[in-house]
């Protein structure tokens, strides 16, 4: 798993590759989280090449997700395969994240 980032205009970017398996779900989350900034209106994760992600790698996401809404900041994930979309669909996520196809639609889910 490969994990970077970028901030632009109070909107923090990562970009995902890989695999998010139980052995990495922490280190994924705890890299997110530390990255996140009180004045980060925004956390956006791309997930485009990201080819698997485990229950443990759900739960990763989940949780950053929860944190970044206690505070009332906007949460996306963008591009994902169809492979994980599925995986995000059928555990309920998607109902509960917001999921764009691309990465202006994303950007454009917070100017809205």
């Amino acid at each position: 798993m490969e994990v970077t980032s970028e901030r632009r205009d109070g909107v923090l970017w990562f970009s995902v590759s890989g695999r998010i398996t139980i052995l990495n779900a922490a280190q994924f989350e705890e890299t997110v989280a530390d990255a996140i900034e009180d004045g980060d209106r925004a956390v956006i994760i791309d997930l485009e090449n990201l080819v698997y992600i485990s229950s443990a790698g759900l739960y990763a996401v989940l949780r950053v997700a929860k944190s970044l809404w206690q505070r009332d900041a906007a949460f996306a994930l963008c591009a994902l395969s169809d492979s994980v979309h599925l995986v995000f669909e059928r555990v309920g996520f998607a109902k509960i994240m917001a999921i764009h196809s691309t990465r202006a639609e994303a950007l454009a889910s917070l100017e809205g």
